[in-house]
């Protein structure tokens, strides 16, 4: 796949939904308030907008109340589930066939998609010949670039001409979105947004049924994944779990830091992170600095930081979202384009502490606060779940449907691994023989955890068993204090503070 063609689709989308929707619904209700009419709903069930709009949906039918504009549409635009949206017909009406037996839910222009707010303002709605003709393209822009588009992509030649369209309806409508359009069109690919973005805009919604509607929301989910497998190499084969405690990574070769960073080498290197492109990004706590090269130490670059960068995690190709050791930015989560090497955004999350962990789950970040997980959409800055641990989390590490997180104030008898699962809403804790430090998951779902002692231990994915790994087999780990798997690159990187290494693992 081509990731800029996806760039693309995701631009386009993200338009459409966070510009044009809002739009056309901000329309509707300027309409609806000049009319002198207190809310939506009665709007639906004012005389000329619920007189067309039935008969959008209805063939052959004459109207008791108005039968001289009564009229048959060659097609009925206004599908099942759009009609069932707006009207319920009222009880001991059914032989009489007339827009008069419907009556308007309580429905709230959230409720309505860019389809059918597009459809209501063009056929109920005064508006201007550009303005019309602004809402018409740009609703048949969703449909021929997005609404069939079960690929997820643009390539370049359909994209320089739709974009250039597209930002002079938008304007029609709002002289005001410039700027709007310009962030968008100048934002990188978040592949998790973009997934949830494809569903909303596939054309799904004119099925027949709710169990065909689940069908085909399914497989086109189905076909989403299983082309991101395919670009992994992974295909269909099956993933077949490890035996706790084999043999499955070998030392591929070490990034020596003191070759890349020379006299400005720092001896801190807190967090780290394998990008899936293979980049790595390193976090120089003391420089105040991450550091970006490839697995092999090349193409050397950094973006300096204001404070000392703590634990960082991948948001998507090009972003990683860092936190800090510093307790004057103790409560802020920032995000860096590792590309264009500048800092996104700044997210205030006033719970949050200094040497707290960070990591994704769900397209969400989950960082660590006194006592409690913190879940922050990323997008608009909002922490909209906090999950109580009666511990101080200092590792976080995402899995499946759970969250793994390290005491970081252990005691000495304190070995737990401890996890929270959103399944059964419960914390669930592991007693190793050693304290915990350092987690990461590997390709079938069981975990690598990094111990005090040095050890490995190798737990099962339902957090259930574990195995220490052999000696020979757990002496390229020895010294480190840090672990990180990526699946796509199918390797794992430690960092060794007593030889100041970045070790390269590959996967047997």
């Amino acid at each position: 796949m081509d990731i800029e063609d996806r760039r693309r689709y995701f631009i386009v989308g993200s338009v459409i939904l966070e510009i044009v929707q809002p739009l056309f619904r901000t329309r509707l209700e300027n309409d609806y308030k000049s009319r002198g009419l207190g809310s939506f709903q009665d709007f639906l069930n004012s005389q000329p907008v619920i007189h067309i709009l039935f008969h959008l949906r209805h063939r052959n039918a004459y109207c008791c109340k108005d039968k001289i504009n009564c009229h048959d549409n060659s097609k009925l635009p206004l599908i099942y589930c759009q009609w069932n949206l707006l009207y319920t017909e009222s009880p001991g009406q059914r032989g009489h066939n007339c827009h008069c037996k419907f009556t308007a839910n309580q429905v709230q222009l959230n409720d309505l998609d860019i389809s059918l707010a597009g459809l209501i303002l063009l056929n109920c709605c005064n508006l201007a010949p550009a303005d019309d003709n602004a809402v018409h393209k740009l609703r048949r822009y969703k449909n021929d670039y997005l609404s069939h588009n079960t690929e997820g992509e643009i390539t370049e030649t359909e994209y320089k001409s739709l974009w250039t369209n597209l930002t002079n309806f938008v304007l029609q409508l709002d002289p005001n979105k410039q700027n709007d359009l310009i962030r968008i069109e100048n934002r990188p690919l978040d592949e998790g947004l973009c997934s949830r973005y494809s569903i909303d805009l596939l054309n799904i919604h004119k099925k027949l049924n709710e169990e065909l509607l689940i069908y085909h929301r399914n497989e086109a989910i189905c076909q989403y994944c299983k082309k991101k497998l395919n670009e992994q190499g992974i295909c269909e084969r099956k993933i077949n779990p490890y035996k706790l405690g084999q043999d499955i990574f070998y030392l591929h070769h070490q990034i020596y830091l003191k070759s890349l960073l020379g006299k400005s080498l720092g001896s801190c290197i807190p967090g780290v992170v394998m990008m899936d492109d293979g980049r790595l990004v390193l976090c120089l706590f003391d420089k105040h600095r991450l550091l970006i090269c490839n697995t092999d130490g090349s193409q050397v670059d950094s973006i300096p930081v204001e404070g000392g960068p703590c634990y960082v995690t991948a948001v998507n190709n090009s972003t990683v979202a860092v936190t800090f050791g510093n307790p004057l930015k103790c409560h802020f989560i920032e995000m860096y384009d590792i590309n264009n090497k500048y800092k996104l955004k700044s997210i205030s999350v006033p719970s949050m502490s200094y040497n707290y962990g960070i990591t994704m789950i769900n397209n969400k970040l989950v960082v660590g606060g006194e006592d409690r997980l913190l879940i922050v959409d990323h997008q608009t800055g909002e922490t909209i779940q906090t999950i109580k641990t009666d511990c101080l989390s200092g590792e976080i590490h995402a899995s499946g449907d759970r969250i793994f997180f390290i005491n970081i104030f252990n005691s000495d008898d304190d070995n737990n691994l401890y996890w929270y699962s959103f399944t059964d809403d419960n914390i669930q804790t592991l007693t190793l023989p050693s304290i915990p430090r350092s987690i990461t998951t590997l390709q079938d779902g069981s975990l690598y955890v990094l111990c005090e002692d040095g050890s490995v231990q190798h737990v099962s994915s339902n957090g259930k068993q574990f195995k220490t790994l052999k000696t020979n087999q757990s002496i390229v780990f020895n010294g480190c204090c840090k672990i990180y798997y990526n699946s796509k690159q199918r390797k794992m990187i430690t960092y060794n503070t007593l030889t100041q290494t970045v070790q390269i693992l590959q996967e047997k």
